[in-house]
């Protein structure tokens, strides 16, 4: 017979069976699997305001403040540029076309706020209890979670998933916090923005000054030194001439050390590295995106012994487990994996059935394809060319290139500023092969329109371990510029032209 107060035979020594803390998408989609397999679920999901005071719904980042209102923002942007492809096209169209950011901000808000209502009624269905609160560990199988008001809630559970995901960086100087908005800010932003001072060589930092300036603004591009440190750098290059060539100045290589204010507008004082000379410039707004850091400081991983990085907050796993064995993490807090939705949907998805349904599939963090949404887009998947190299060796890789133009654009001929609209071979496509390997493809790079929509099929090529004999037997769908992986010949190592001639 069980003593007084103890557990009936059976009955489980934690009132939950998982509880999640984070309600973004790797964390929405593990307690919702953790539940469809029997399981009792609870998720905690809490904003903290930023710094200008902005707060959101559940969702995440992704959601909220990342992947869905940059795309329509970018789609907003595309949209405008199209008004010049339509004029060639024979549509008669006023010279001055007026972009209202209010009723962009407005709509876009309208939608998230849909996907908002969505999460939590989804919630619901696969019943999981949902708690708006903060929550932090109290030991490796008991988190408090305490609400806006201040209400607490002690939840113990048997296992416990870290998703809190990620926050924007603040460089550290004076007025930084005070007077500039990050990504968290910007979708929401009641105003216009202006003349726009972006501050980071981040794909954020490039996406956000991307359809700014498409949308109309001035807008310039403060960066320490590359663009997109870890893609290939030979697109990065060409997105940052193309961003130029679209009106975006860049200031670089430089950084900023102060901000203040200057009347109505905000006066950024910035070295610049290679002279060492500081300057100042004011803006109306400056957006920094300058890097992300693990939202876990504030979780109480040291109280608990989960192990993390004490600069970045990330936490080192394996088969997403921490050092706690009682404690998983997923999703953008992860050390050394990409901060992408699908890859913290997956992840958590699998997680849940390894452990609640006999699974053995481990999440497989290669070949993960991602697109950059600049003006003009870039899909890759795979390797870089430097890490292709630096893996196979420069000998043992095979690089093929093409330079073109979509058919839909040689309808446009307009100018801007002396340059045209659309330039002739501005689209790039690299395929990169591993020779030793009978030519199996190990990096896929395309820059040019519609990039995540041709870049997600390549990419289940180069996951099936497709060679460069697969892709050239593969018949190409004419005209589009996807058939260009199927049709490549021309190789750096050839020394031959890659500019396109003809169809």
């Amino acid at each position: 017979m069980a003593a007084a107060g103890a557990p009936a035979e059976g009955a489980s020594a934690y009132e939950y069976d998982l509880v999640v803390i984070g309600g973004g998408s790797g964390g929405l989609a593990c307690a919702k699997e953790a539940a469809k397999l029997g399981k009792k679920v609870c998720l905690l999901d809490f904003v903290v305001p930023s710094p200008a005071g902005t707060a959101w719904g559940l969702g995440g980042t992704c959601v909220n403040v990342g992947c869905i209102p940059k795309k329509l923002m970018h789609n907003a942007g595309l949209l405008g540029e199209g008004f010049s492809d339509a004029r060639g096209y024979g549509w008669k169209l006023p010279e001055k076309i007026e972009m209202n950011w209010e009723d962009l901000v407005m709509g876009v808000q309208n939608h998230i706020g849909s996907l908002n209502w969505g999460y939590r009624v989804a919630l619901r269905e696969a019943s999981v209890k949902y708690l708006n609160a903060k929550g932090s560990f109290v030991d490796a199988h008991t988190v408090e979670a305490v609400e806006r008001n201040g209400t607490k809630h002690t939840l113990t559970a048997e296992r416990i998933v870290i998703a809190v995901g990620g926050r924007p960086k603040y460089p550290g100087v004076p007025g930084d916090k005070e007077l500039c908005i990050t990504s968290d800010d910007i979708f929401s932003r009641a105003t216009k923005p202006g003349k726009t001072l972006v501050v980071g060589a981040s794909y954020i930092a490039l996406e956000c000054a991307g359809f700014l300036r498409a949308l109309g603004y001035e807008v310039a591009v403060m960066a320490r030194s590359i663009f997109l440190r870890g893609f290939d750098q030979e697109i990065a290059e060409l997105i940052g001439k193309d961003m130029e060539r679209r009106g975006v100045r860049m200031i670089r290589p430089a950084v900023p050390t102060a901000f203040e204010r200057d009347g109505e507008q905000i006066k950024c004082t910035f070295k610049n590295m290679d002279f060492g000379v500081e300057m100042s410039e004011s803006f109306d707004t400056v957006l920094l995106a300058v890097g992300r850091d693990a939202c876990t400081f504030d979780l109480g991983l040291d109280k608990v012994g989960v192990t993390f990085d004490k600069s970045s907050g990330k936490i080192p796993v394996t088969a997403e487990q921490t050092n706690v064995p009682s404690i998983y993490a997923i999703g953008d807090v992860l050390e050394s994996r990409q901060e992408l939705t699908p890859v913290a949907i997956k992840a958590g998805i699998r997680l849940a059935r390894r452990l609640y349904a006999g699974a053995t599939l481990q999440m497989d963090y290669d070949a993960v394809p991602t697109t950059v949404f600049t003006p003009l887009e870039y899909g890759c998947v795979g390797y870089s060319e430097e890490a292709a190299t630096a893996k196979y060796g420069a000998d043992n890789i095979e690089v093929y290139v093409s330079y073109l133009k979509p058919l839909e654009w040689t309808m446009n001929h307009e100018e801007h500023n002396g340059e045209p609209v659309r330039a002739d071979n501005s689209v790039f496509v690299k395929l990169i092969t591993n020779r030793a390997d009978n030519e199996r493809v190990v990096g896929a790079h395309y820059l040019g329109p519609n990039a995540g929509e041709i870049i997600q099929g390549v990419a289940i090529a180069v996951k099936a371990n497709a060679t460069k004999a697969d892709f050239d037997d593969c018949i190409g769908i004419h005209p589009t510029v996807a058939e260009e992986f199927t049709i490549l010949e021309v190789t750096k190592r050839s020394g031959q032209s890659a500019l396109k001639k003809g169809c």
